[in-house]
């Protein structure tokens, strides 16, 4: 086999497993199949009921002509003389009548008459004809052949005789004499069977035919709504169109439609926040550079300008170089956040002890403005985190904390944990947040407060960085806060990490 001929191959196969991992393709060959298998039972037990039927009638009707026959080999004495011409009518009649062989057999196991002529005067040993010597009517047996194409029937000539009993009454007595051994042919059975089968098997291909056309209409007509679906979304992928999908027909396409819908709403809103981060980035990063290009073109203008003003100025445009730095610095640490979890770099830390450092680093800052910081620690914690991020998210709420408080205010930080996880509470007295800013202060760029934020030096992205690092961690973070009186920020930590 060369390669040309090896590959062709390959693809033919390959052709044949994507057919099937359609689900039209599934849908028609389980219509299909399920069709093909209920004309073959209706077909086979159609036959069966028919054969079982025709062999209990033939039998049914041959067991009444050998009674009354019977009856007559009693009436005529044929027993003790077979040369009756009417009992042998009456035999030659029923072995043509049923193109069959009969037998009369006596209560010696004897047979007195062969309607073949072969097997007169010889012994008969047959379980069935002795049951039917010992049994009489209860041992009458039938058996049906159908690989050689005959019944075999036993009936007992019978013989009223009176008798005493034990008390010398008399009594009618039925004892068997003799048995009549009856073999019938079954070709007219079979050759109704052979005829049954043609005609049901002319039907069971036009209704495969039909089946098959069914299937292939199913199919299509089943998997039309995913079909629309599927044109629906090619069409918001091409960008002709941004509307949400309905498909009502199924109960799975509502769901498959209202996952997408949800996603296309979710795409949306990240793509208004792109734009949104995108314009709120070049403002925030354009603001420090104005400034500065206005001091420089001032001293520009000046040339005679006082040396204290120099400095002055000078002083300006490095804090502008130092803002725009810290944007830039909040920015890189957002682009981190951003990566997937699996650049955490996960350890087994002491919680209480990073909790130490953490507030270590900014006590300064508290006694600056003269805030009281505090830390409760109600057990010990220890927990497998990405110690230097979630160190910054934890700083970050906390510094906030301090920077956004009232004159002598205070901060509280509160850790505790329990069986799954651990949780460190930032509750303060500063100046609070509005009910209608909680859901949006972890936008990026966003500020409750813009001229405080800017007098104190903030970027507006603290929050947003807090609330990516406590997301890497599958953890949770919650905001309780009154305007005026304070805020709690509530973050919840898996003491185990899984990614």
């Amino acid at each position: 086999m060369n390669l040309k001929t090896f590959f062709g191959e390959l693809l033919h196969k390959l052709k044949i497993v994507n057919i099937f991992k359609s689900l039209r393709a599934r849908i028609f060959v389980l219509v299909f199949v399920t069709g093909l298998i209920s004309c073959q039972v209706v077909h086979f037990a159609i036959l069966e009921t028919y054969e079982g039927r025709a062999v209990a009638v033939r039998t049914t009707e041959v067991q009444t002509q050998a009674r009354i026959l019977a009856d007559h080999l009693i009436t005529y004495g044929y027993l003790q003389d077979t040369s009756s011409e009417v009992v042998g009518a009456e035999l030659d009649m029923l072995a043509n009548l049923y193109d069959g062989r009969v037998m009369i057999i006596d209560d010696n196991l004897k047979i007195i008459k062969d309607t073949y002529g072969i097997s007169e005067k010889k012994t008969i040993i047959s379980e069935e004809v002795v049951k039917c010597l010992k049994q009489g009517d209860n041992g009458t047996t039938s058996v049906y052949d159908a690989n050689n194409g005959y019944i075999e029937i036993t009936t007992p000539i019978t013989k009223s005789q009176i008798v005493e009993d034990e008390n010398g009454k008399e009594k009618e007595v039925e004892t068997v004499v003799g048995v009549i051994l009856t073999s019938v042919s079954t070709d007219n059975i079979s050759t109704t069977l052979d005829i049954l089968n043609q005609n049901a098997s002319s039907i069971e291909l036009i209704i495969i035919i039909i089946i098959f056309m069914f299937s292939l209409f199913a199919a299509n007509i089943l998997l039309k709504p995913f079909d629309r679906i599927t044109s629906a979304i090619n069409d918001i992928k091409a960008g002709f169109t941004n509307e949400e999908i309905s498909v009502p027909d199924y109960l799975e396409t509502e769901h498959i439609v209202t996952a997408f819908n949800q996603l296309l709403s979710r795409m949306k809103t990240l793509d208004e926040s792109r734009q949104e981060f995108v314009s709120n980035v070049s403002h925030e990063l354009k603001t420090p550079i104005t400034s500065m290009k206005v001091l420089a073109d001032t001293l520009v203008a000046q040339p005679d300008a006082p040396i204290e003003m120099y400095q002055d100025f000078m002083q300006d445009i490095s804090k502008e170089v130092d803002r725009e730095a810290t944007i830039i610095d909040d920015l890189l640490s957002l682009v981190k956040m951003d990566k997937t979890a699996a650049q955490l770099n996960i350890s087994t830390v002491d919680v209480n002890e990073m909790t130490e450092i953490i507030l270590k680093r900014l006590r300064p800052i508290a006694r600056k403005n003269n805030i009281e910081l505090t830390f409760d620690s109600r057990r010990p914690v220890t927990a497998e985190i990405d110690e230097v991020k979630l160190s910054l998210a934890i700083m970050n709420i906390v510094e906030n904390a301090i920077k956004y408080n009232k004159e002598s205010g205070w901060v509280k930080v509160i850790l505790d944990a329990d069986h799954q996880s651990f949780t460190i509470t930032i509750s303060d007295s500063g100046v609070g947040i509005p009910e209608d800013s909680t859901d949006l202060i972890f936008n990026r760029f966003y500020r409750v407060d813009k001229s405080r934020s800017r007098e104190i030096g903030g970027t507006g992205l603290g929050l947003s960085i807090t609330k990516s690092a406590i997301l890497m961690h599958r953890g949770s973070i919650d905001v309780d806060s009154v305007l005026g009186e304070g805020t709690t920020f509530t973050v919840t930590i898996p003491l185990s990490y899984t990614k």
